[in-house]
């Protein structure tokens, strides 16, 4: 099943609006967070550059002396299967 092209643009969108949620949260982003955003990005199919850009910009936010090895492998993860 195909996503409405208006909802593939608005993918980036949601991604950088669920962040600010998980963000609020705690102020920290978990691996099953971060998952679930690259999973919004990855549900049409593929991740189109702005996805990409939203997703790394979250990347960056992260500090990277609070990270769990977990949270660091997934980050690599993603790095390495977006190209970021």
């Amino acid at each position: 099943m195909q996503e409405p092209q208006d909802q593939k643009a608005r993918d980036h969108l949601e991604i950088a609006f669920r962040s600010i949620e998980c963000f609020s949260d705690d102020g920290k982003l978990s691996v099953s967070e971060l998952q679930k955003l690259l999973e919004i990005a990855l549900r049409d199919g593929r991740v189109d550059a702005e996805e990409k850009r939203v997703l790394g910009n979250i990347i960056k936010r992260l500090n990277v002396a609070e990270l769990t090895p977990d949270m660091q492998e997934k980050v690599s993860s993603i790095r390495t299967q977006l190209n970021l």
